[in-house]
């Protein structure tokens, strides 16, 4: 249900295949993701994508109840992307809820095709998101937007979360890879140092 592909490019193209349940994410699936995660140090570029027209629903519903929504492991994948070297861009083939929004809010870059929808209803639940993910939303787009979508309860559409920050660019589906591709292309070109040097520098405050 999770497909890696690595390239003799440096780039790994990550792919969360369930599309029977949305994509929804179990504990197994989440612990390869992060498993991959930490691999992906060796990657030059990561893309992190979906199958089919979502691209994730998030924690799968049965595991969630006995225990999936608080477990440390999304902690543990969005902590693993966040500390790649290299570039990592989430290809969101569709919408994003719920805790796999950590795993994208983790990405150095989100692009997105236009019918996505985002929503996190962690309170609705009645528990508290990851630690990382309202700090990590905040940075992109404000503290006051993200109470909107962790407070306040509401789907974003992408065009709104394009003028929020929460996704760099809106791509058409049929070209969602080949853009993510496309963006990648220098970074993989480039010498590896010049590129983790450059990251460390737009991540780091002077």
């Amino acid at each position: 249900m999770i497909e890696l592909q690595k390239e003799a490019s440096g780039l790994w193209v990550v792919t969360i295949n369930r599309t029977d349940k949305a994509n929804s994410l179990t504990h197994a699936m989440l612990s390869e993701l992060a498993d991959i995660a930490a691999d992906a140090k060796d990657a030059r570029a990561l893309i992190l994508t979906g199958a089919g027209k979502v691209f994730s629903a998030g924690a799968d519903l049965d595991e969630a109840r006995a225990g999936l929504a608080t477990s440390d492991v999304w902690e543990r994948l969005s902590g693993n992307i966040a500390a790649l070297p290299g570039l990592s861009i989430a290809a969101l083939n569709g919408t994003l809820a719920g805790g796999a929004m950590g795993m994208a809010l983790a990405c150095d870059l989100r692009i997105s095709v236009p019918t996505a929808k985002f929503f996190y209803p962690v309170m609705k639940l009645g528990f508290l998101p990851q630690p990382s993910d309202p700090h990590r939303m905040a940075a992109l787009i404000g503290p006051s937007r993200a109470k909107l979508i962790l407070m306040g309860g509401q789907k974003i559409l992408a065009d709104e979360a394009l003028q929020f920050g929460l996704v760099d660019r809106l791509v058409d589906p049929d070209t969602l890879i080949d853009t993510a591709r496309a963006i990648a292309a220098d970074t993989l070109a480039a010498k590896p140092e010049i590129a983790r040097g450059i990251k460390a520098l737009c991540q780091d405050r002077p």
